[in-house]
């Protein structure tokens, strides 16, 4: 029987990964697999506005990315299930790498800096779409907002996340560095 429920497993797992478009993205402590159709804002992503431009662009796309890692590895997203996995106490060697509990209060941390930078009514949506992976619609319904007045609100609150993350469209600063001449301290100075 074990045999059978294994292969019924493993076709189960294949199929889901048949429909799944998987990508490595780079998070704060390293590379995380996520599955890009199941966010609702890599779908409005893929969208063009009316001038056949992507509705959002690549800054707010990132924006809300990181909000959505720095959710899940705060422990918000909600579980569907028991966790059977035997909590994990000290005794780890030195130098292995962030503590769990590091990682997840340095999330929380960064997502409690974002919510305040964009504030409570921006934050809310993000939360709701970026978070909890809601649809548009599904938002819209729940805040009893006119149809497609999500599409413009988020387009707003990725903007302001993208500027309190730092991120935007094109890099800017003096075209080069100025050019070192020495490296040697002044003359008469002993340091």
């Amino acid at each position: 029987m074990t045999g059978a429920r294994g292969q019924a497993g493993d076709d189960a797992d294949r199929f889901r990964r048949a429909h799944q478009e998987r990508a490595l993205v780079e998070g704060p402590e390293g590379p995380v697999e996520i599955d890009l159709t199941e966010s609702p804002l890599r779908w409005l992503a893929s969208r063009k506005d009316a001038a056949g431009r992507p509705f959002l662009s690549s800054t707010e796309v990132e924006a809300g990315e990181r909000f959505r890692r720095d959710f899940t590895l705060a422990g918000l997203s909600p579980r569907l299930g028991a966790t059977w996995a035997a909590p994990v106490s000290g005794g780890r060697p030195a130098g292995s790498g962030p503590d769990y509990a590091d990682v997840v209060v340095a999330a929380k941390q960064r997502l409690d800096r974002a919510i305040a930078a964009v504030g409570p009514d921006f934050a809310s949506l993000l939360l709701d779409v970026c978070g909890f992976l809601k649809g548009l619609e599904e938002a819209e319904r729940e805040r009893r907002w006119p149809l497609r007045a999500g599409k413009v609100v988020l387009k707003l609150a990725l903007g302001t996340l993208a500027r309190s993350y730092g991120l935007g469209e094109t890099a800017t600063g003096p075209a080069r560095a100025p050019a070192i001449r020495t490296w040697r301290a002044p003359a008469g100075d002993p340091g």
